[in-house]
């Protein structure tokens, strides 16, 4: 495959498998990124932008925008924690939500964080652990250990000595317990499922994480075209979270239909036949729409109707 005019493209980054890659797909076609995949290669061309589109694995991802191998990217936001990678954070995406907690057998002594300073703790996140223990070794608490996490990553208190063990471990971190290598392990957490059937018991959070659209602060070329991205996965992502619902109500009805529906910014009204009634339209949050239905009839609003948003763009 000839890449000679990668250099004349934005270089895309999106997780090649796993949790975050089927979803990723998906706002791809969504925000209309066309492009062809040949088998086994992991760079695919857009037909309809000037973007590549480049397969790495979701724990590269914040290391290669952060270098500035490739321009913008979609990854964890622990993944870009445990790089440290300086990038910027463009878009929250929702999705991918899960937690870096730490886990201790069930039937074990260990019931409180605390107790495992000067432990063996068993990990695939060594960055974001061995900051955690050195902070609380240096004397932070919990809660002020995360939050310098959070705002102060390169805080001095973060390489202070320390004699709680982290292990590095690549995969099955949930079996260290059982076979003896570890006394709690970090790992991520979505339905918990797994670390129940090893028998494993939360007992705190280092991390709550989901997807996001992250850009290099350095780079400022195709600033325009970062930008139309980001607001095309933005309103793939509203469609996903509202509905449109129409309604006929009478006009002395109209203020208390706005206030249950008041939109994004305003709902549309416009008149009809019967100059006594008007229709309104409006975006709904979805998760909302029975009980917004339900408030309509309510108050004497006809014929609501609810549409499902395939894209929009609207006002924040």
């Amino acid at each position: 495959m000839d890449y000679s005019d990668l250099k004349e493209r934005l270089l895309f980054a999106v997780p090649k498998k796993g949790r975050l890659n089927e979803k990723c797909l998906k706002i791809l076609e969504g925000a209309d990124i066309q492009f062809s995949r040949m088998h086994r290669l992991d760079i695919a061309r857009s037909t309809n932008l000037p973007i590549a589109l480049v397969f790495l694995p979701a724990g590269d991802i914040a290391k290669f925008v952060a270098d500035g191998n490739v321009d913008i990217g979609i990854t964890g936001q622990d993944m870009v924690a445990e790089n440290g990678a300086d990038v910027t954070e463009l878009l929250p995406l929702g999705f991918g939500k899960c937690k870096l907690s730490l886990l201790v057998p069930e039937d074990g002594p260990i019931t409180h964080i605390d107790q495992l300073i000067g432990k063996r703790i068993a990990t695939s996140f060594e960055h974001i652990v061995t900051k955690y223990f050195s902070a609380r070794e240096a004397g932070l608490d919990h809660d002020t250990t995360l939050e310098k996490l959070q705002n102060a990553p390169k805080d001095a208190v973060f390489a202070t000595p320390r004699t709680t063990s982290i292990n590095y471990i690549g995969g099955s971190v949930e079996t260290s317990c059982a076979l003896g290598l570890a006394d709690a392990i970090v790992d991520l957490v979505e339905s918990g499922d797994t670390m129940r059937a090893a028998k494993l018991k939360p007992i705190a959070t280092l991390w709550t994480s989901q997807a996001v659209l992250i850009s290099n602060p350095k780079k400022q070329q195709n600033r325009e075209l970062v930008e139309k991205i980001r607001r095309r996965i933005q309103g793939v992502i509203d469609a996903e979270r509202y509905v449109l619902c129409n309604y006929n109500i009478r006009r002395t009805s109209l203020a208390a239909g706005v206030k249950i529906t008041p939109g994004k910014k305003a709902p549309s009204v416009s008149p009809l036949e019967d100059a006594d009634w008007v229709m309104v339209s409006s975006m709904v949050p979805k998760s909302q729409i029975s009980d917004v239905m339900d408030q309509l009839l309510d108050i004497g609003a006809e014929d609501v109707l609810v549409f499902d948003i395939h894209n929009c763009q609207v006002a924040a």
